[in-house]
């Protein structure tokens, strides 16, 4: 994390010492959350809607904290080792700047629709077998999160992974221009987002923003299945360093890099690729769609000169984000395909392509949420899914919410009635698919985070089941 004295901090993100002597007092690591104080940190009040972080900086000063940073807007700063700044989110981002450039850490920088995460983690795992390597914890992937996962970094950190999401226009653009990466990926383009961009070309343009602040040189690997991104790529607007080289990924063999052959088990799929280790590789994750976020990450990889032989090994050691597509064993020996986080038409189909190929199982199980933030289409693209539930992909049929109704009405064509239940009470749906699966079965849970499905995930891990 970083550590150093007030006034180089002071320098580093263009504040005002209030004192003077407080010019060599030490900080170790920023803080955002009152609640979260660790000692000789920085407190960093942040300002929102709903709350004011100044209210807190002088009891973060009493609590341990060495320092404050004070907007100066906000009247007298409290007693203490206090940093003006003109604006404190500003500060921080600025900060987080400079330390990255004075660590001289590269960055990867990694965005996309769907699969962002699961990339970020399996690019992490392969640079880990050959350098020291930092990466976004959790959702620390926004204006916020980033600098604070920059700011957590250890000096002599090699290169930093770096997830970056968006909602909006110009967030990414932010994001990169602080981060300023070396790579950047760009795993897909899908729906989400729609209610907010109106257009997945707009999406497109939002994710293409990465590469706005890349370094000169640098290296976008992006999805080459995704028409939309070379369109985006070639539009007299879109801002693009000075000499920046270019790599495709996907499943079609126009890419750079393509997969030559799959197999699907029931713990992950194992490879082949055109490019990188010669012959089959283990991937742990199940999907098709991660063998394509696989092969972005191995182009990184290579980039790094990662030898072939410790991308076998990172393979092996890969340390997933939870509640996507994670393979849990309940009590009662049911198995559970827990992909809660986050849904999109996109994500979702592929995660019915991931039940389709679990063989074995005596009944093929889909809870499906609503999927949220899909705008004026998002009726048809909750009946669309339905429609693409066939008997060889799904034989129960779960919905849970006022839009995942529109699954069933589309399910209803290919799946018998009684093989589908609609549910808007999440423990009736709990106490129904209790009482209907069987511990031979196995089940994925799929929802927009909202919806908080994991709730139905714990359920079903915990019970013992009634054979």
């Amino acid at each position: 994390m970083i550590k150093r004295t007030l006034g180089e901090i002071a320098a580093m993100c263009s504040g005002h010492l209030v004192h003077a002597s407080d010019a060599n007092k030490r900080v170790e690591g920023v803080v955002t959350d009152s609640r979260k104080i660790t000692e000789h940190c920085l407190f960093v009040p942040l300002t929102g809607e709903r709350f004011d972080g100044h209210e807190f900086a002088a009891q973060s000063l009493s609590s341990g904290a060495a320092a404050s940073l004070w907007q100066r807007d906000h009247g007298a700063p409290p007693e203490g080792a206090v940093i003006e700044v003109e604006d404190t989110l500003k500060a921080l981002q600025q900060l987080a700047k400079s330390y990255l450039s004075e660590c001289g850490t590269q960055v990867v920088g990694i965005t996309g629709s769907n699969g962002k995460t699961t990339t970020k983690d399996i690019v992490t795992s392969l640079l880990a077998t050959t350098f020291k390597v930092h990466k976004t914890q959790g959702n620390f992937n926004n204006h916020i999160g980033l600098p604070l996962t920059i700011l957590q970094l250890d000096e002599d950190t090699d290169i930093a992974v770096l997830e970056m999401g968006m909602s909006a226009r110009h967030e990414i653009e932010l994001l990169s221009s602080i981060a300023n990466p070396e790579v950047a990926v760009i795993t897909n383009i899908g729906e989400s987002h729609l209610l907010q961009l109106g257009s997945r070309e707009e999406i497109a343009r939002a994710k293409m923003e990465i590469a706005s602040g890349m370094k000169p040189g640098g290296l976008l690997v992006y999805n080459g299945d995704e028409p939309l991104l070379a369109k985006v790529l070639a539009e007299p607007d879109t801002k693009l360093p000075e000499g920046l080289k270019r790599f495709t990924f996907g499943l079609n063999q126009h890419n750079d890099i393509y997969p030559t052959g799959m197999m699907f088990q029931s713990s992950g799929v194992i490879f082949t690729s055109n490019v990188g280790p010669e012959g089959a590789l283990s991937l742990p994750i199940l999907g098709q769609h991660n063998v394509v976020n696989c092969l972005a990450a191995i182009a990184v990889a290579r980039h790094y000169g990662v030898r072939d032989e410790a991308i076998r090994e990172g393979l092996e050691h890969i340390d997933l984000t939870g509640m996507r597509i994670e393979i849990i064993t309940g009590k009662s020996g049911v198995t559970i395909l827990n992909d809660a986080y986050n849904a999109s038409p996109t994500s979702v189909k592929a995660a019915i392509d991931v039940l389709e190929k679990m063989k074995g199982y005596r009944h093929k199980v889909a809870v499906l949420g609503d999927m949220l933030e899909l705008g004026s289409q998002e009726e048809a693209f909750h009946e669309e899914i339905g429609n693409y539930l066939t008997p060889a992909k799904v034989d129960l049929l779960f919905t849970y919410g006022p839009l995942a109704r529109k699954y069933a009405e589309g399910a209803y064509k290919h799946l018998p009635a009684q093989n589908i239940y609609v549910f808007s009470d999440k423990a009736e749906l709990i106490t129904k698919l209790q009482e209907v699966i069987h511990p031979r079965d196995v089940v994925l849970v799929k929802a927009s985070r909202g919806m908080k499905l994991e709730e139905v995930v714990y359920a079903l891990r915990d019970e013992q089941l009634q054979i």
